[in-house]
């Protein structure tokens, strides 16, 4: 069934759409099964359980970490991870930033920004995205690069609502796109959309869309 979602999911995405498949609390053969279905981008929110599976797994792998932060963690997945999704903070990017030096390299980040109503979620406002972007300290930090923006619309049934707040990001995007590029930061990547509600965030721009129960089933709790 996994080979079978993953096929219908993937004929359906317009080509310029990259499809992250969310594989947190999936054991290593459902993840075999997605990747011999010719698959590579995977989506953990831990990052110890992301590095346990990057080394038992093929190392071709594209591992996107799409959990929020902790800046404590960084180091476990430096040398590894190809795209990490949910940074809401100039402090995350410098810890980052400074991991990222000790490999020699230039990790890959999409900006999180909160569009969603609801208190819980994490991410910058709109404006101090810009802010950010804009600040000295930022352009200082040459082991980083932002290659897009991500949000969450809110958990609602309410679809003109969760259109309004991917159009918002959207609009933001293309503003940014099309205004600011610096060394580290060049966008061409705006990630939008989960199984739910990722239809109506394609329709509104979204090149990255991260599904994991339409692909494997509902999520492993641990008890």
């Amino acid at each position: 069934m996994i080979k079978k979602n993953l096929h219908k999911i993937t004929e359906s995405l317009p080509s310029q759409v990259t499809l992250v498949a969310v594989t947190k609390t999936k054991p290593n053969v459902d993840i075999i099964q997605a990747y011999e279905a010719g698959h590579r981008d995977f989506g953990e929110n831990k990052i110890q359980e992301m590095q346990v599976k990057h080394k038992d797994l093929p190392k071709d792998i594209r591992w996107h970490m799409i959990g929020h932060v902790q800046r404590n963690k960084v180091k476990y997945m430096a040398e590894f991870v190809h795209l990490i999704h949910g940074v809401d903070s100039l402090k995350l990017l410098k810890e980052i930033n400074k991991q990222a030096k000790k490999y020699n390299r230039v990790i890959k980040c999409l900006l999180q920004a909160r569009i969603a109503q609801e208190e819980t979620k994490f991410g910058l406002p709109l404006n101090e995205i810009k802010s950010l972007i804009e600040s000295d300290e930022f352009i200082d930090l040459q082991n980083i690069k932002i290659s897009g923006l991500m949000g969450m619309a809110s958990f609602t049934d309410n679809q003109n609502q969760i259109r309004e707040e991917f159009n918002s990001l959207s609009n933001f995007y293309k503003d940014i796109k099309n205004t600011t590029e610096t060394s580290n930061l060049k966008l061409d990547t705006l990630s939008m959309g989960m199984s739910a509600d990722y239809p109506i965030a394609i329709e509104e721009g979204s090149t990255m869309i991260r599904v994991g129960s339409a692909i494997f089933g509902l999520r492993n709790y641990i008890t």
